[in-house]
């Protein structure tokens, strides 16, 4: 994406995180292997202090890289978003990251907190970043990050009715048949991108419960499939009962980072029923959490070629944290 003025950096916020941000601080990187980080706006020292301390913990890599972002704050407090803009430029200079620009930014207007350059937010802007976007083959962004948690919620009963039938059929089959079926549904997807009927829906559901299945899926899952993913496991997610939720929403979180979509990777994790442990859904919370770029994991599995997810002490999980805090950076690429 090329932005040009203050004004289509503001534009193009909502499309680079998937919705429009509210009360939040933005960490917009000048080059392509940077993550981008929003997190709500910190209020007090005790929130910018665990705030920085994950932004540390992901920008610290690229330190001494000539590696560069823009700050931009999201807020109706302008003084505010003064003091907050330069004292985490200070922190990131600690660190070796540059700041090429700090920008206040409401609902209509926008200023350089470091040039005083100011004005209005354009609707010319928004519709040439917007254009752009739609012919890279970009999702629009949603009207806020919660409308985008509440686009995962659909309706879960039919799915859920057929489940003692899928699970009676798989018992009667056997996992080689339900793994090459699994594969070939999910090639059909690729082809011709027609959701499930409920009755496959189900069968798919019940298949991934199987780590093995789940993890034969997975494999496909490179960066130049995973617009595909991402619409498959985001309707499994949207139609899948609690009981055999973890698997598909883990999936839509893995595929949702693989696309640069940290956001939409939280919203996922948070679909994941939290009365037990998933492996995967920690995996993605720690590549999030720590803005971990694809090809990181694209290197580690490479290592690892016949082991999971799981990769014990080569890839440490956040089990038991994998969830979002208004403290807790949201990171994509």
């Amino acid at each position: 994406m090329v932005v040009r003025t203050p004004d289509e950096l503001i534009a193009a916020l909502p499309h680079l995180l998937g919705f429009k941000p509210d009360e939040s601080i933005v960490f917009v990187p000048m080059r392509s292997d940077i993550p981008v980080a929003r997190v709500d706006l910190p209020t007090t020292p005790i929130d910018r202090e665990l705030v920085w301390r994950y932004l540390r913990d992901a920008f610290s890599r690229y330190g001494g890289t000539r590696a560069s972002v823009g700050i931009v704050c999201v807020t109706d407090d302008r003084t505010y978003a003064d003091v907050v803009g330069r004292e985490f430029a200070d922190r990131l200079d600690s660190i070796g990251i540059g700041t090429q620009m700090r920008l206040w930014a409401n609902d209509s207007h926008w200023s350089d907190l470091d040039s005083g350059e100011s004005g209005l937010q354009t609707e010319s802007a928004r519709e040439r970043i917007a254009a752009m976007t739609v012919l890279a083959g970009q999702a629009q962004p949603a009207a806020s990050r919660g409308s985008l948690a509440t686009s995962l919620v659909g309706d879960r009963e039919p799915v859920a009715k057929l489940l003692p039938q899928a699970r009676e059929a798989a018992r009667l089959s056997t996992p080689r048949a339900e793994s090459r079926w699994a594969l070939g549904r999910l090639n059909q997807f690729h082809a011709n991108g027609h959701l499930l009927s409920d009755g496959d829906a189900a069968r798919l559901l019940v298949a991934i419960v199987s780590i093995p299945i789940r993890d034969r899926l997975l494999d496909d899952m490179n960066r130049s499939a995973t617009g595909s993913h991402v619409a498959l496991w985001t309707d499994m997610t949207k139609r899948a009962p609690d009981e055999v939720r973890a698997a598909p929403a883990s999936m839509l979180a893995f595929a949702s980072w693989q696309n640069g979509n940290g956001a939409m990777a939280w919203c996922a994790l948070d679909q994941v029923p939290q009365d037990k442990p998933y492996s995967l859904a920690g995996v993605v919370a720690t590549a999030v959490q720590t803005g971990m770029h694809p090809r990181e994991w694209e290197a580690i599995r490479s290592q690892h070629p016949d082991r999971g997810p799981d990769l014990g002490s080569d890839f440490p999980t956040q089990q038991g944290r994998a969830q979002p805090s208004p403290d807790r950076p949201e990171h994509g690429m």
